[in-house]
């Protein structure tokens, strides 16, 4: 086995300690889960006497997460679907419809991604509540859609445009129509962008807590990560009861991450690789 040169271990050693200081917060938090209550407050740091799932249980049943995981998980599965629809069709047709304005709705797609939710958050909220539909799924669903449709139609439209004109062009004198073209051609071809946005997106609606606070205020509609921060308060001396909650919402990304981190590369670097 060759042995690394002492410029392979400048950039060895600190991608070693990012990767630890990644990794060391998730194993902490495993291993707070595991421990009873008396052992947490004896030495926090020691490692768990042996793997109990009770703690898990209990954030699972007695504090509610089985009802707010459903709840996240109803909640970003009609996000993530509406927002790659809108934001693939809105994208084919900014990066390859000829019309007047498409530059300009492009740099307002742009400057949108500038605005934080703080800034339209109140004007969100009346509209929401004259609408009826503050603490209801479809509430949350548009919320999120509004919040992040810029942010999916500006990738995808970057994608599409690596796509050459000349496949639409024959596409259309083949006989298709924009949706055909759209339905047949732009949608098999921007998969691998699909899914990484998808799965970005599902990342940013799952880890949010402002908006579902928002548009979510009672306890049976909370989202998973508004749920945590009452398990905080409710079990505020109980940290393994907490920890095992934190755990309970992070597993879910981290498998996705871990199952589909291949996807996920290829469709970031898709769009630059095309054309």
């Amino acid at each position: 086995m060759s042995r690394l040169g002492p410029s392979r271990w400048l950039v060895a050693a600190p991608m070693a300690l990012l990767a630890l200081a990644t990794v060391y917060p998730l194993l902490f938090t495993a291993n707070v889960a595991m421990k009873t209550r008396r052992e947490y407050v004896l030495d926090r740091f020691s490692v768990a006497s042996a793997l109990r799932w009770d703690n898990l249980s209990t954030a699972w049943n007695s504090a509610g997460m089985g009802r707010y995981f459903l709840n996240s998980v109803i909640v970003v599965t009609c996000a993530v679907a509406l927002l790659l629809l809108i934001g693939s069709m809105a994208g084919f047709a900014l990066a390859q419809v000829r019309f007047r304005g498409s530059s300009a709705l492009t740099l307002v797609c742009l400057a949108a991604l500038f605005v934080p939710f703080q800034v339209i958050m109140v004007p969100l909220a009346r509209i929401m509540a004259d609408g009826g539909l503050i603490d209801t799924y479809p509430g949350l669903v548009l919320a999120y859609v509004a919040q992040f449709l810029p942010f999916t139609v500006f990738l995808l439209t970057s994608y599409y445009r690596a796509v050459p004109t000349e496949l639409v062009d024959a596409a259309r004198i083949d006989g298709n129509t924009l949706y055909g073209v759209y339905r047949r051609i732009m949608l098999p071809m921007g998969a691998p962008a699909l899914l990484s946005v998808g799965i970005l997106d599902a990342l940013f609606c799952w880890n949010d807590v402002l908006i579902a606070l928002l548009m979510m205020p009672s306890a049976d509609h909370r989202t998973l990560m508004v749920g945590i921060t009452s398990l905080r308060g409710q079990y505020s001396a109980d940290i393994p009861t907490f920890a095992a909650g934190v755990l309970i919402a992070g597993l879910p990304v981290l498998v996705t991450y871990l199952f589909l981190q291949r996807q996920i590369a290829d469709g970031v670097t898709a769009g630059a690789t095309k054309g």
